[in-house]
């Protein structure tokens, strides 16, 4: 594994990837999930994480397809991974970001998130009509479907946070080749 070719993420999101293993199954999925990865990236996870530390986006990517092994939920545990991200650090760290209950003022922080998980990169926000937005990703070297994923997870429970219901739909990606990840926001 070439760990460090693609990016990195903070440690706060392998932490927040381990938690939720860890209250959807308990310790016995934590180790089964452990049990998946290779034995340089389980040396890593069982090792303490620094929240604000830099970690090869690898590492996050690996754990991600363990988990979804370790469950059987294909995309739909990517999304509740992302939900459960931005409930924690939304009703603590970061709660000044859906404080006051607004959408877009939430969505117009895109390029602030983004420096708080990714070492490269950056996301742009435009607003659209009342109730619709663009954020887009550019340049980032640390993508993937279940982390695309995970963002739409992220986002959709900040957004109920603010209190919306939204709608996200991902209409590119750079998974698929195309020039950006661009998420089309919509709520009532």
């Amino acid at each position: 594994m070439n760990l460090n070719a693609r990016g990195c993420i903070k440690g706060v999101v392998l932490q927040s990837r381990l938690a939720f293993v860890r209250e959807k199954g308990g310790q016995g999925a934590v180790e089964g999930v452990l049990s998946r990865v290779p034995p340089e990236v389980r040396s890593i996870l069982t090792d303490i994480i620094l929240p604000v530390g830099w970690y090869p986006f690898e590492i996050s990517e690996t754990l991600d397809r363990a988990i979804a092994r370790e469950f059987g939920a294909g995309d739909l545990i990517y999304r509740q991974m992302g939900g459960q991200s931005a409930a924690h650090s939304l009703a603590s760290a970061h709660r000044n970001l859906v404080r006051s209950r607004d959408p877009h003022g939430l969505l117009k922080q895109a390029a602030q998130i983004h420096r708080l998980y990714y070492d490269s990169g950056y996301r742009t926000y435009e607003w659209v009509a009342w109730t619709k937005a663009m954020v887009r990703i550019f340049d980032c070297k640390s993508f993937s479907r279940a982390d695309c994923l995970t963002i739409i997870g992220w986002h959709e429970k900040a957004l109920e946070l603010c209190g919306a219901k939204p709608r996200i739909i991902e209409t590119q990606c750079r998974t698929r080749g195309e020039k950006c990840c661009e998420y089309a926001f919509a709520w009532e």
